[in-house]
């Protein structure tokens, strides 16, 4: 149940936040909070730093292959390490995020501008935490398991 409520407040803080940059940004506008951070607005039409634009339905596709995948295997994951159950729920909740950006935009809405990388939301650092909890789920069990 609490994977349910993180997963659901992570996809309420992601599209408040990207509600809120709509709103009060024109796309391309800049605002300087810190050094080297920025809001920025920005609609980013393909995958990670801008790859595959314009392909939009694969996407959205790939999206919702996701979460039948995670669905199905529902059962199976919930007898998992703490590393995998985390780092499933915050990929999911990212990618939700995204996705409803894809169907509802027709693009992602992302604002976190750190000059020295792409412009990110909040649904791509919970997708990127949550695959960092799962690499360091195969770095731990690999540790574990004696070699063949």
């Amino acid at each position: 149940m609490i994977h349910m409520i993180v997963c659901a407040a992570i996809i309420a803080v992601d599209q408040l936040t990207k509600y809120l940059i709509a709103a009060n940004f024109v796309e391309g506008e800049s605002v300087r909070l810190l050094p080297y951070l920025y809001l920025t607005y920005v609609k980013n039409v393909g995958a990670a730093f801008g790859l595959f634009s314009n392909w939009r339905w694969l996407f959205i596709l790939l999206g919702f292959a996701v979460l039948a995948v995670a669905f199905y295997f529902r059962e199976t994951i919930k007898r998992q390490s703490w590393y995998v159950r985390w780092g499933v729920t915050l990929a999911i909740g990212g990618a939700v995020g995204n996705l409803i950006d894809r169907i509802r935009v027709g693009a992602v809405i992302d604002f976190i501008d750190l000059t020295v990388f792409p412009i990110f939301n909040v649904a791509d650092m919970s997708i990127v935490a949550g695959v960092a909890l799962l690499f360091l789920e195969v770095l731990i069990h690999d540790r574990r398991t004696p070699a063949d």
